[in-house]
């Protein structure tokens, strides 16, 4: 997979991509990440990337044509499955949405700074809005490294255990169980027996017992009248 981020700061980046499992993942030639500079598109004198608001008003907007630039240039070069703009009232950033992400080829993230980016990038190249919550941060930059994680991992051969992304909060609409690992007594605190037990049908019966507990308790809209078997009764 190729994922192509176009943003006004790039240098928040660097980190992200530089370490642990997305690093390795690049390494091994799975995954292929590569962070463009707006400003280096820009036409305007001062690498000028953004202007005022027309009609007034507080901050300051992205101007479309180094954006227009810089989407064309990597247009130019591939085929994209989807551009997608980091935006607080875009669709909200599921587990799901990872994973129908995951399948594709080549991703565009475009990065929102300041106020945003002019209406008319979105009417006429975006085809895909996210947000990773409704809040505001400072820039589209780290929602772009949340997406490229969530997604990166899902790829076959980016993690070591091939099953441990199956077994994330989310995939089955249910929270994570709890886990638990040596010692089997700390402090007095013990690890329940059925882990114990080296049964691994009771083993995974308790599992999902206390996902479908904690989510019950913690994110019940998760749960749908079949997924809930008190609900059924």
């Amino acid at each position: 997979m190729r994922i192509d981020i176009i943003s006004a700061v790039p240098q928040l980046l660097e980190s992200p991509f530089s370490h642990s499992i997305l690093k390795r993942a690049q390494d091994k030639g799975l995954l292929q990440i590569q962070i463009h500079n707006l400003r280096d598109y820009t036409p305007y004198s001062h690498k000028q990337i953004d202007d005022y608001p027309y009609g007034g008003g507080a901050g300051m907007v992205l101007m479309p044509e180094p954006l227009a630039r810089a989407i064309e240039s990597l247009k130019a070069q591939r085929t994209y499955d989807e551009i997608i703009f980091l935006t607080p009232d875009g669709e909200p950033f599921t587990q799901a949405v990872a994973n129908r992400l995951s399948l594709k080829q080549a991703l565009m993230l475009i990065c929102g700074h300041y106020k945003g980016i002019d209406e008319r990038i979105r009417e006429h190249f975006v085809t895909m809005e996210l947000s990773i919550g409704d809040y505001v941060i400072s820039g589209g930059e780290l929602a772009a490294a949340v997406v490229t994680d969530a997604v990166a991992r899902l790829i076959p051969g980016v993690l070591n255990d091939e099953t441990s992304a199956l077994s994330d909060s989310f995939q089955d609409q249910l929270l994570s169980p709890p886990v638990y690992t040596r010692p089997a007594d700390f402090r007095g605190w013990k690890v329940p027996e059925i882990l114990l037990s080296g049964d691994h049908e009771k083993i995974a019966r308790w599992r999902y017992e206390k996902a479908l507990e904690r989510t019950r308790q913690r994110r019940p809209q998760l749960l749908s009248h079949s997924e809930d078997p008190e609900k059924t009764a």
